[in-house]
C-alpha cells in the first residue's frame, strides 16, 4: 500500500488519479483516511483546478515583473561556482554534439586553407549548421568554435 501525507501531493490531475485507481494500486491519504473513490475524484479535480490557478498566477506575475523592467533568470543571481558548473556543462554538451563536431571539423579545414572567419561562417550557414543555441554562425562564433577545438 502506498501511503501519502496529503492527497494533493500524490495527484493534481484527475486523469492520473483515475489511472492509478484503475491499475489497482492501493493507496491511503493520511489527511483523508476514509475517503471513497468519488470523494477522491472530487478532491483531485479541486487540486487540479488550484494547480492551474497557481500556474496562471505565477505566469502573470512573472510577465508583470518583466514588463516593469526586471530581468528574469539572470545569471547574475547565480553563485560563481554555479556559473562555472553551468559553463562547463554547456561546453561539454557542445563538444559531444555531433553537429558541432562536424561544423568544427569543416571550420578547421576551411581555416587551414586560409579562408576567413566571415567566409567560414557563411559556408557553415549555407550548409545548414547552427550554433549550439540554434543560431546562425557569425565570425565571432566561428572563432569561438575554433578556439574550443584548439585550431585557431
Amino acid at each position: 500500500m502506498l501511503l501519502v501525507a496529503k492527497l494533493d501531493r500524490l495527484a493534481r490531475n484527475v486523469a492520473f488519479l483515475a489511472a492509478l485507481m484503475e491499475s489497482h494500486v492501493r493507496f491511503k491519504a493520511v489527511d483523508l483516511p476514509a475517503a471513497d473513490e468519488f470523494t477522491l475524484h472530487i478532491l483531485a479535480a479541486v487540486a487540479q483546478k488550484e494547480a492551474t490557478a497557481i500556474s496562471t498566477r505565477t505566469r502573470d506575475a512573472l510577465a508583470a515583473k518583466k514588463a516593469r523592467g526586471f530581468r528574469l533568470g539572470t545569471p547574475a543571481n547565480l553563485t560563481p561556482a554555479a556559473r562555472e558548473k553551468a559553463r562547463e556543462s554547456l561546453q561539454r554538451n557542445a563538444q559531444v554534439n555531433l553537429h558541432n563536431r562536424q561544423a568544427a571539423q569543416l571550420a578547421q579545414l576551411l581555416r587551414a586553407t586560409g579562408v576567413t572567419l566571415r567566409e567560414i561562417a557563411a559556408r557553415l550557414n549555407e550548409s545548414g549548421y547552427q550554433t549550439r543555441r540554434g543560431k546562425m554562425f557569425h565570425p565571432m562564433s566561428v572563432k569561438r568554435l575554433l578556439l574550443h577545438q584548439n585550431a585557431i
